[in-house]
């Protein structure tokens, strides 16, 4: 029975680790150990470590309301659920964008298609929104447990047959990590903006949760709840290592650089898991990334839409009495155009994109941190659901860091 219940419990996790395996993983763990080696391991597992609570309070907060975080932060006040709304628009044109173009660099570069990446992006983003559709929340639940398994299987493997070949970068070829370059200051922000994945994506685990309890008809119990979000939440880590340390096997030292080009760069990725294992696994590695970035682009899509709903009905409380699904429908919409223009004017390199939505999530970080705290420690959350004083005391210290980080770094760039 306790096993039955479980498995009712088991999915928003590995929605959130599906949206969180994408370009984070396959693009920038990837590149950092291409380029760094093994040195940026310790930024890799430092903002896991970092960000870990404002992940948790997620599930915390569904399990004891029955419902997601945008009432906690509309419990908070009017200027909580407005600066939630305004960071939201503010950063989810970019990221739709920066997904979208991966996924529709890989498919350009496993098949061919002699499309360009925007009118690809078009073919997808109207592609996903059928399915959402017609399968609505079952099709994600049940395709990214097959997707998670796939992937994780494939880097396993190939990071086994990596190491088996030994580490020797040629000297030659060795970028070290110069803490006074501008370039690679940039990119460890950009880094660290989407390692595991944006803080905003515990907004999205929140409504899977409560979605999921209405699907299932079935309320976890809260330890059952943490335990879905760790197993999510550690394998993503796990696999992130998994993606920089084939880089920096692989690549790193190799006189090899990647492409800023998106369909050039989603072939190298490929490659490194055929020249690990063999080009026999091909196929299965193809299909494995390109199912890991299609299902990034379905659930961003999915949940901002979703997200937005109630958002705005807190926001223009009028709008509450019209047809749910009209709000959701213009925010789909709204999102697709918006992600659109920006491919169209940053396709020819998939590199700035990325590094543009992954830097704004790392600005917004603390905020959102700051806002989920809020969520969980309030008067009106129910006591025995509240973090412990240790989690509570682990969260502000994260809060302190994110906030210097993140103002150094504006700071930084005026300066």
């Amino acid at each position: 029975m306790k096993n039955t219940n479980f498995l009712k419990s088991l999915g928003p996790g590995l929605l959130w680790a599906g949206a969180a395996i994408g370009v984070s993983h396959l693009v920038q763990s990837t590149r950092a150990g291409a380029d760094f080696g093994f040195y940026l391991i310790g930024i890799l597992i430092f903002a896991n470590v970092i960000k870990y609570p404002f992940f948790e309070f997620a599930p915390r907060y569904a399990n004891a309301t029955g419902k997601s975080l945008i009432f906690g932060y509309n419990q908070i006040g009017k200027w909580a659920i407005s600066l939630y709304a305004f960071l939201t628009f503010a950063t989810m044109f970019a990221i739709q964008a920066a997904v979208t173009t991966v996924t529709a660099s890989i498919l350009k570069n496993i098949f061919n298609v002699n499309l360009s990446i925007t009118y690809l992006s078009l073919l997808l983003l109207l592609f996903t929104m059928v399915l959402l559709i017609i399968g609505k929340f079952s099709i994600l639940d049940k395709l990214m447990k097959l997707i998670i398994i796939l992937l994780s299987l494939s880097v396993i493997v190939a990071v086994i047959s990596a190491f088996s070949h030994g580490y020797n970068p040629n000297p030659q070829f060795i970028n070290t990590f110069d803490w006074g370059n501008a370039t690679n200051i940039a990119f460890v922000i950009a880094f660290i903006g989407w390692m595991p994945a944006p803080i905003d994506v515990s907004v999205w685990h929140s409504y899977w949760s409560v979605e999921k309890q209405g699907a299932t008809n079935y309320k976890p119990k809260l330890k059952e709840a943490l335990l879905d979000f760790k197993i999510g939440y550690y394998g993503t880590a796990i696999l992130a290592i998994g993606f920089l340390s084939l880089g920096a096997l692989l690549m790193y030292g190799s006189g090899e650089e990647f492409s800023a080009n998106g369909s050039e760069f989603s072939g190298q990725v490929i490659s490194l898991f055929t020249k690990s294992i063999g080009n026999w696994a091909y196929p299965v590695i193809a299909i494995a990334a390109f199912t890991t970035m299609f299902s990034t682009t379905l659930t961003c899509l999915d949940a901002y839409s979703k997200v937005l709903k109630p958002t705005t009905e807190y926001l223009i409380p009028k709008t509450k009495n019209k047809n749910g699904n009209f709000i959701v429908w213009f925010w789909l919409i709204i999102l697709v155009i918006g992600a659109l223009l920006l491919i169209s004017v940053f396709s020819s390199s998939m590199k700035i994109m990325v590094d543009i939505a992954t830097t704004l999530s790392f600005v917004t970080a603390p905020i959102l941190a700051f806002l989920n705290y809020k969520a969980v420690t309030s008067s009106d959350f129910p006591n025995e659901y509240k973090p412990k004083k240790a989690l509570r005391i682990y969260a502000i210290i994260g809060i302190i860091f994110l906030s210097m980080f993140s103002i150094g770094y504006i700071i930084w760039i005026l300066y």
